[in-house]
């Protein structure tokens, strides 16, 4: 059924409203595209980040003027359907190019990518290179990476550092050279048994002070025999009968 003036107007206006911000296009044809692959193909182009309508030539070149997808909408012949995007055109591309694998009721004309009107090999082309994320997922990690190789190479001369100067330290470099470890327990063994033997030696001196004041050791055994007791036997003796 024909359009009516309004209604090509209206759709004219609809498709320059989203082809304004679009910066890749892909226009295709198609022959006897069933209902329910018309949908899937829409959900495909959805899902990559564009958008699709069939449209007729003119007024899909109506709808461009002025626009970054312009120079693809111009001069078409036969059926044509356009799938535009704002986004990443390798998506819609890789998008479209798989499905097309299965699908060969649907074929390319031309695309578009940021002005310049690219062929059929050239779309194809397109869906075998890295998409935009792929591309900053690698641009991060090129950047990451010298920085990681730097830390790694600062932390490595951190700990060779160290452990230079614990052998520096060990080998007496930093200052007197220092004894060794079997002269130091060898020295420090005179001190140690003089220590020791100091509460014996001063106990020894006490008792033979304490001799020399005519007094026991404190602790020292009585004699058995002693002066006092012989005086004591003495005394208690009866005195002989005159």
């Amino acid at each position: 059924m024909a359009l009516t003036k309004a209604k090509k107007n209206a759709k004219v206006k609809m498709m320059a409203t989203e082809l304004e911000h679009s910066t890749s296009a892909i226009i295709g044809s198609f022959k006897g595209l069933t209902a329910s692959k018309d949908f899937e193909l829409r959900k495909v182009i959805r899902e990559a980040g564009g958008n699709y309508h069939v449209i007729k030539n003119k007024l899909a070149a109506k709808s461009a003027e002025g626009t970054k997808v312009e120079a693809a909408l111009q001069g078409l012949k036969g059926v044509s359907s356009v799938a535009y995007t704002s986004g990443d055109p390798v998506a819609l591309a890789k998008a479209l190019s798989t499905w097309v694998k299965d699908n060969a009721e649907f074929t390319f004309k031309l695309g578009i990518v940021d002005g310049k009107v690219i062929n059929v090999s050239e779309i194809q082309a397109l869906a075998t290179l890295p998409g935009k994320e792929e591309l900053f997922s690698k641009l991060l990690f090129l950047i990451q990476s010298p920085a990681q190789r730097l830390a790694t190479v600062i932390n490595a001369t951190g700990r060779n550092l160290a452990v230079v100067v614990n052998m520096a330290a060990e080998q007496g470099k930093f200052g007197a050279p220092a004894a060794p470890v079997a002269e130091a327990k060898a020295e420090a063994a005179p001190a140690a048994e003089a220590v020791a033997e100091t509460p014996a030696a001063e106990e020894a001196a006490a008792h033979v002070e304490e001799s020399a004041a005519g007094e026991q050791p404190s602790g020292a055994a009585q004699p058995e025999n002693s002066t006092s007791s012989q005086g004591g036997e003495a005394a208690q003796t009866e005195p002989a009968e005159g």
